[in-house]
């Protein structure tokens, strides 16, 4: 039994390193390896976590209808990127990924991206059409529950990935756009190219 789900959970880390658009030179520590997701964005548009290997950009996760930590971690990144182009790099990619898939639709996505004024490919709001958004959540260190009323308990965490999907930084996203963080972001941009 212990030797099947070796095997299985070997041949699912191939698949995924397969899936991957530069497989070979992903290490081990890429969060690009986690089980195949394929997400939608607020435009529509579906592809798979994996794809976006090969440039640094900033990975959260959020809920659509949430009323407090979601949109200061909208209006945060935004800051950040602001930041970013002033301290002499180039806006950074986001990915942010709802953790309530069931009522965050196409719809919703949009009408959140508008609110916030985000858009695809920059700022891409997005939702898991198959593939496990627990395992992402635990990767990133992002934690929800359901609350009885509805909503969700959760925290914030905002991850600088390299272009090999490593995490090179957090951030709470906590409505100030953090100098340290930025400046993270800055160096990883210049490493890359």
């Amino acid at each position: 039994m212990i030797l099947l789900l070796c095997g299985a959970l070997l041949g699912a880390c191939t698949l995924v390193a397969a899936a991957a658009s530069e497989p070979s030179s992903l290490p081990a520590t890429s969060i690009y390896r986690i089980p195949p997701l394929t997400l939608m964005n607020q435009d529509g548009q579906t592809f798979t976590f994996a794809s976006l290997a090969g440039k640094p950009r900033l990975l959260g996760m959020f809920y659509a209808s949430c009323q407090m930590a979601c949109p200061v971690e909208i209006e945060t990144l935004k800051q950040v990127e602001h930041q970013v182009v002033k301290a002499g790099g180039q806006p950074i990619p986001v990915l942010l990924v709802t953790f309530d898939p069931a009522h965050d639709d196409l719809a919703a996505l949009k009408k959140a991206a508008a609110q916030h004024h985000v858009s695809a490919p920059e700022f891409q709001l997005s939702r898991a059409l198959s593939g496990d958004i627990g395992m992402l959540g635990g990767v990133l260190g992002v934690s929800w529950r359901p609350l009885p009323g509805g909503g969700f308990q959760h925290n914030v965490v905002v991850a600088l990935l390299d272009r090999a999907g490593r995490i090179i930084a957090t951030d709470p996203a906590n409505g100030r756009a953090d100098p340290a963080f930025v400046a993270a972001i800055v160096r990883e941009e210049r490493a890359a190219h």
